[in-house]
């Protein structure tokens, strides 16, 4: 699953091997957009042809503008196989972007009076949280959504590698018994920390609740309403991409210059409501231009997702909310967003204070800080392209999770 939230999966990340630079990819319009003139001068174009060059061996983008016109660019190829070019608005893994769809959910719950964020988990999922520490009677529903619980990283119990599980499927109760298996890592509310357990516990929450599986409520809720058509909650067992989509790919050795593996196919139930979702550049946009619009949530729940608490090792000006991400960007002002990586994928996302929306999603994830740096400094030239920029954006980011994602 997706890892730092631009927004997040983790402080310690795991990623593909880098690759040869390939040639690079042109800007490439969809019929239902306004696309600028291919000029090699675009700052975004710019920004997705380094990444090809740094060890990507593609890339995608979508830049939104608050009235609605969007770009579309691609870098790089999508198919190391057959050399076949990146897809416009290619679908992609956005692993822990998930979870703002999953965390606007329980949101629009709360929001309704059928959730309340200051009570204990147990309330809804009574015994389920209990072993070695760990206690649901302790942990509220906000400081799941905050990574202020204290739960440990189910993901760090996976025995094996990523390949060996690559194609299992893993109940979502399989995935908190083996969370359980490890001490809490702090008592509830005294720390911060990454938990794709606390969002599949969520997730649990939400069925409780509504009586009805969480992809239902996400496509009910959201998906459906915004006209989400290239977004969808994998079905059970469901291990392809439905439309096009770059291959992603993994190095079995977890090192730069390793053998790439294409990993397009696998089961993403490991991230389930944590980091299940398959979208696109654009959708997730518009998403995002959606949610911080205020079409998704009441005014007072939007307020309380907004407020954040300050993530150990991340730039200065950073914060997670519920389910959200602060990114503070180089050319002044704030975004909200939620990144996401999980084999082979990488997904950076935000939107500004002033309503430009842009995602960036990378193949062939590299291993190393400098690729991840790659990524920020990709979106960010994505979100301030047009404005005045004030220099490099800050290195890092909050953690985003363990280095098995889903």
């Amino acid at each position: 699953m997706s890892q730092h939230p631009a927004v997040p999966f983790s402080p310690a990340r795991a990623g593909a091997a880098a690759v040869l630079a390939l040639a690079l990819g042109t800007l490439s319009p969809a019929a239902a957009d306004v696309a600028p003139r291919n000029q090699p001068g675009d700052a975004v174009q710019k920004a997705l042809n380094e990444l090809v060059g740094g060890g990507f061996s593609g890339a995608l983008a979508a830049v939104r503008e608050r009235d609605g016109r969007s770009r579309n660019y691609t870098a790089g190829v999508g198919d190391l196989a057959t050399r076949a070019k990146v897809p416009v608005n290619g679908q992609v893994r956005i692993a822990s972007t998930t979870k703002t769809f999953t965390a606007a959910v329980v949101l629009q719950l709360a929001g309704e009076g059928k959730v309340e964020l200051d009570v204990p988990v147990e309330k809804y999922l009574p015994n389920v949280v209990r072993g070695n520490g760990n206690d649901g009677r302790l942990i509220t529903v906000r400081q799941l959504l905050q990574h202020t619980s204290g739960l440990p990283e189910h993901g760090k119990a996976l025995a094996g590698t990523f390949f060996e599980s690559q194609h299992r499927y893993f109940e979502p109760r399989e995935l908190v018994d083996l969370a359980l298996t490890q001490k809490p890592l702090f008592a509830p509310g005294k720390g911060w920390s990454y938990s794709n357990t606390g969002y599949v516990l969520l997730g649990l929450l939400v069925q409780k609740v509504t009586g009805r599986p969480i992809g239902a409520e996400t496509t009910d809720r959201i998906i459906t309403p915004l006209g989400l058509g290239d977004t969808y909650w994998p079905s059970p067992g469901e291990q392809r991409i439905r439309g096009p989509h770059p291959r992603a790919y993994k190095s079995r050795t977890g090192r730069p210059g390793g053998e790439p593996v294409d990993v397009s196919e696998m089961d993403p139930s490991r991230g389930w409501a944590a980091g299940q979702l398959v979208s696109t550049p654009r959708d997730v946009n518009r998403f995002l231009s959606a949610l911080l619009g205020g079409k998704l949530l009441k005014p007072a729940m939007l307020e309380q997702m907004k407020r954040t608490v300050p993530v150990p090792g991340a730039p200065q000006g950073w914060g997670y909310g519920l389910g959200l991400t602060k990114i503070r960007l180089s050319c002044s002002g704030l975004a909200w967003g939620h990144s996401g990586d999980v084999g082979g994928y990488a997904t950076r996302n935000g939107i500004t204070e002033g309503g430009r929306s842009a995602t960036v999603t990378a193949t062939e994830k590299s291993v190393t800080a400098e690729g991840d740096k790659q990524l920020d400094s990709a979106l960010d030239t994505a979100l301030c392209a047009g404005k005045q920029r004030g220099g490099k954006p800050p290195a890092g980011r909050p953690g985003e999770g363990p280095a098995v994602r889903p």
